[in-house]
């Protein structure tokens, strides 16, 4: 993650003439009285951050954090959630060598079978951003785990992060932002990140490496969905000229398709906002949320596509006005999409909000989930959805830091 990117990136609003990008007039719904946000207890211990939450196939939740220790040390640990209560607290990895950051954070999937599989960070030299990727699965709920693997192919001492796994037969896929084209002895404006995939089967074996694109922003968050055609794999682009628009590419028969741009909004910006997408499938249905600060307007939107993510309709803004970003997103039972972003309420304090949209109508009254911070340090926050209620996680920043979980009821319906 180079010096010269941005941080903590700040924008000051300004209008905007654009009728589909203007901040949305709330709509009534008829399920908004039966709608009511729960504090949850929280498995994870003090000083913990970067959450991560992912649904298994029966249903139940697994969180992830990383938790540090008095030895400087940190450890991944996660927990299952039933819907009533968490297990007992596990611990994947533990060591000093851990890359801890704000927003690249760990990761946990259940795979078709059943297995779980997990990803982290792991310094590889002495420069601040010279880390690599490292995976392991388990086959016996998360007691013991594999040892760990790393999926990229390059071991120059330069970034690689930003994973998204996904489940796929039996096994798995996984993108990441791959540093390996970065100037050794120093940063330079020619230096460059690029989209790189692989796949890893049960018993840990690599599939073929393949560059989705030689150049993307430099530390915005990859995202996967698998939609009914194969997987679709969002991200930041980043242009010669420096336009950092989301792009999409699909895997279709088996080859990744030319990366197109979700929608033109033209946001150009010689730095990297830490800001990456996030999208979700079910079948051929889309929905894909990003944050975007074009024409020095920061703005929160969500666009749909019914093709698997070949096409995709006219974004819709669901901000308030005053949008930080950090965004997820996951489809509802009905499907409608909720949207989860920080909305900054005055200097650097903010709240987590979602908010339930349809394609081509107005977005609903927006739903405050906690309040919370601007700062980097309140992280990105997680949402999933749950038959009807949705599931959040996020940081929240103090001395220490906790990770904090609750439940919007009736957000499915």
């Amino acid at each position: 993650m180079p010096r010269r990117l941005v941080m903590g990136f700040v924008v000051v609003v300004a209008g905007t003439s654009v009728a589909c990008e203007k901040a949305p007039e709330p709509r009534t719904s008829e399920s908004r009285s039966e709608q009511s946000v729960t504090q949850l207890a929280s498995p994870a211990g003090p000083g913990a951050g970067e959450p991560f939450l992912s649904a298994a196939p029966d249903g139940k939740v697994l969180l992830s954090w990383l938790e540090p220790a008095a030895d400087s040390s940190h450890a991944l640990r996660f927990a299952v959630f039933n819907g009533t209560e968490w297990s007992q607290p596990r611990t994947i990895r533990a060591g000093k060598d851990f890359f801890v950051n704000w927003a690249d954070f760990p990761s946990i999937k259940t795979l078709d079978d059943g297995r779980l599989a997990a990803h982290w960070l792991q310094k590889t030299g002495p420069g601040t951003y010279a880390y690599g990727v490292r995976v392991s699965q388990s086959a016996d709920g998360g007691a013991t785990w594999s040892e760990p693997l790393i999926p990229h192919r390059d071991s120059s001492d330069t970034e690689h992060g930003f994973v998204t796994l996904w489940r796929e037969d039996a096994g798995m896929g996984a993108v990441w932002l791959d540093g390996r084209k970065y100037n050794k002895e120093g940063h330079s404006p020619t230096n460059e990140m690029t989209v790189v995939t692989t796949t890893i089967s049960a018993d840990g074996m690599l599939g073929a490496e393949t560059t989705l694109d030689e150049r993307a922003c430099d530390c915005c968050q990859t995202a996967v969905a698998m939609t009914s055609g194969g997987p679709v794999v969002a991200y930041r682009d980043r242009t010669a000229d420096e336009i950092r628009d989301i792009y999409v590419t699909r895997r279709d028969g088996g080859r990744w398709t030319t990366p197109a741009p979700v929608h033109n909004d033209g946001w150009k910006i010689a730095a990297c906002p830490v800001n990456g997408p996030a999208i979700a499938a079910a079948g051929a249905r889309v929905a894909l949320a990003w944050f975007t600060a074009a024409s020095d307007s920061g703005m929160v939107k969500v666009a749909f596509s019914s093709d698997a993510a070949a096409t995709f309709g006219p974004p819709i803004r669901i901000d308030e006005g005053m949008p930080a970003g950090r965004v997820d997103v996951a489809l509802t039972p009905d499907g409608s999409a909720l949207v989860s972003w920080i909305e900054r309420t005055g200097g650097d304090t903010a709240a987590v909000r979602v908010r339930r949209v349809s394609s081509g109508r107005a977005p609903e009254a927006p739903v405050t989930i906690a309040t919370s911070s601007a700062a980097r340090a309140s992280g990105f926050p997680r949402m999933i959805v749950r038959g009807n209620d949705a599931l959040f996680a996020w940081t929240e920043p103090g001395k220490p830091s906790a990770v904090r979980f609750a439940k919007l009821t009736g957000a499915g319906k």
